[in-house]
């Protein structure tokens, strides 16, 4: 008995190790294949590597020389804890695996939570749904994010909310504060949950402190180190073209469920637990989350790709825990000896623990998952090839304008920035207008990227015509002579960068946002 309880106490953990084996080698075998992006993984990656300097995280990819404070995007102060592994480990790789283990941490506490509510099968079947769903899996195929740090603290803080241990799971929900400025909003739905079980004092405190550091943090912490005096992402969940703030609120019930891929998006991040979630009050905790993206106005946000699913799939597979928690001591398996006889109980968790496998089995093929069974996966190109030894040609410490997907390769040795010049000063999102002229040392230009998920023609921002143009009056009026090319890649140099214009460091626009 004792070593079977030693055997369960350990399986959450080699859950835990055998999920992060999984995300770091997607994650870091992506980057090897040039399916990584300056946008996002470049832009984070030089500012943990600022903090790993002592300095604040101004980013060369977000604007001129530099000039950009990355707090005055998104309020991540949490991005700091990584700045000694980086300083050690110098490498975009270092917040790909950070990224790995926190998602796996993840599971751990779910996990541990299912085979104490209900039964050894629960643990490893809510393992598998959390580790294999769609969410995570598009978090790990796409670059770094900062609400990675969130899912292990929401993890453990949802298992301390089902063993009644109310304090510590505010403990662990509370630095959500500092890791993205919208989860504020999801501590106070932890409070509201905590004030409905009873505890109000608690419930209303947190509630409170979870409102209000939102409010402080987009209205004044981030109007204070953005360049532009505002909240750049507040225009998102704006008035959306309804002509003022009252009939936003009235159409916001059907805004939240059209174009259609909105309703489809919520139906897919409950389908994980079969739709299980929905009979938990837990489910509640998702509503902050759901609520802004789909009453934003940008359409990346509305669908199941990026990483915005990620701080979800806890709370999900928490609310199927807790829902399935009565049925616990009638299964076959029922913790702490507390079977009870009522076969027809037994068979509903079952089914419903059946349910969730299929769920996870049938969806994996269609998320990035599903590439791991592709050959091209597994398999470097020629063009990849060429892509590594034109890099190998720049040297440390010099000043580079890059194609989105080769940016990351050089962060870490290099100042970068993106080519052509993106964003345009001032317009958000626009492709439309004359990037800024390149200033760099170098440049390298990819006309031919892999298409790789979640950007399906791999010329993000500009589609490849403009791309072709931009080069060739880099040369032409710029003074950008060609190094050398191999396989649709093209290495640019120029002897004395900035000459002229006053300007030595970087390239690129004065706006300070991005999918993120």
């Amino acid at each position: 008995m004792v070593l079977r309880r030693q055997v369960r106490g350990g399986a959450p953990w080699a859950w835990g190790v055998a999920l992060f084996l999984l995300y770091a080698t997607i994650s870091v075998q992506r980057h090897h294949l040039l399916r990584t992006t300056g946008y996002d993984l470049g832009i984070f990656e030089q500012a943990v590597q600022a903090y790993s300097r002592l300095r604040l995280p101004y980013v060369p990819l977000k604007g001129e020389g530099g000039t950009v404070n990355l707090l005055g995007d998104h309020f991540h102060p949490v991005l700091v804890v990584l700045a000694p592994l980086y300083r050690l480990f110098p490498a975009a790789e270092t917040l790909l695996l950070a990224q790995a283990a926190l998602l796996a941490l993840a599971v751990v506490p779910l996990a541990r939570w299912a085979g104490r509510a209900l039964g050894r099968p629960a643990l490893h079947v809510v393992a598998l749904g959390y580790g294999l769903s769609w969410g995570i899996a598009s978090t790990v195929a796409f670059d770094f994010h900062e609400v990675a740090f969130a899912v292990p603290l929401l993890g453990f803080s949802l298992e301390a909310l089902g063993k009644g241990r109310y304090e510590r799971a505010v403990a662990f929900a509370a630095p959500l504060l500092l890791v993205k400025e919208d989860l504020g909003l999801t501590l106070a739905a932890l409070g509201g949950y905590l004030a409905w079980k009873g505890r109000r004092a608690l419930g209303f405190a947190v509630l409170s402190g979870g409102v209000l550091g939102t409010l402080l943090i987009t209205r004044a912490v981030l109007p204070a180190l953005n360049s532009s005096g505002t909240y750049a992402y507040g225009e998102y969940v704006a008035e959306g073209g309804r002509g003022s703030l009252l009939m936003t609120l009235l159409a916001a019930p059907l805004d939240a469920l059209r174009p259609e891929v909105k309703a489809v998006t919520l139906v897919l991040v409950f389908a994980p637990t079969a739709l299980l979630a929905l009979r938990s009050p837990i489910a509640l905790l998702t509503l902050p989350t759901l609520g802004w993206r789909l009453l934003s106005q940008h359409e990346y946000h509305w669908d199941t790709a990026f990483h915005y699913s990620a701080v979800l799939m806890p709370i999900v597979f928490a609310a199927a825990i807790d829902a399935l928690t009565p049925y616990g001591r009638y299964g076959p398996y029922s913790p702490s000896g507390t079977r009870q006889d009522n076969p027809l109980a037994a068979r509903h968790l079952r089914a419903s623990l059946a349910s969730i496998v299929a769920v996870t089995l049938v969806l994996l093929p269609s998320f990035p998952f599903g590439l791991v069974l592709r050959k091209d996966t597994w398999r470097t190109p020629g063009h990849v090839r060429a892509a590594h030894a034109l890099l190998d040609r720049i040297p440390d410490g010099a000043t580079v304008a890059a194609s989105n997907r080769l940016v990351p390769q050089l962060v870490s040795r290099a100042t970068v920035v993106l080519f052509p010049g993106y964003p345009v000063p001032g317009r958000l999102y626009d492709t439309d207008g004359t990037p800024p002229p390149p200033t760099s040392e170098w440049i390298v230009h990819d006309s031919r990227p892999h298409p790789a998920w979640p950007l399906p023609d791999g010329h993000w921002p500009y589609p490849p015509a403009r791309q072709a143009q931009e080069l060739a009056r880099a040369q032409k009026t710029y003074g950008y002579r060609t190094v050398a090319e191999a396989d649709g890649i093209t290495l640019l140099h120029r002897e004395e960068p900035g000459a002229g214009d006053g300007r030595g460091g970087g390239a690129g626009g004065g706006a300070e946002t991005s999918i993120r």
